[in-house]
């Protein structure tokens, strides 16, 4: 499985001190079928705690989810600020995630090499 960050999401991980593992963390439970929300569409929501504290109080993540395939981290907020995503939200995750399901390696490839996207290396799956 790939996965991959986007430009905001990354930036929001930066700022929330959100590290790679984490990430992976929650993408392998998903891949356990262990989801917080399937939202439908190839959007889940996963649970990601907060440093020294548990995932209930932590932060919310979305994303654009194929099992065996890809994932995307884009969207992230802290349960603290908000409680959900709106309806027009999920719609528009919906579409994108329509759109990335389309993407070719060429297309991956200048995303990354644009860093509208960056890979994160899941270092289990070399085992």
């Amino acid at each position: 499985m790939r996965i991959f960050v986007n430009r905001w999401f990354q930036r929001f991980a930066a700022r929330e001190g959100i590290g790679d593992k984490s990430l992976l963390d929650a993408v392998h439970r998903a891949e356990r079928g262990l989801l917080d929300a399937d939202l439908g569409g190839g959007v889940i929501k996963q649970r990601i705690a907060r440093s020294g504290e548990g995932r209930s109080g932590g932060f919310r993540t979305i994303i654009l989810f194929r099992l065996g395939d890809h994932a995307f981290f884009v969207f992230g907020f802290a349960k603290s600020d908000r409680e959900n995503i709106s309806k027009d939200e999920l719609k528009g995750f919906r579409e994108l995630a329509k759109e990335m399901r389309r993407f070719d390696e060429g297309q991956l490839l200048k995303a990354l090499d644009s860093e509208s996207l960056w890979e994160l290396k899941d270092y289990e799956q070399d085992i």
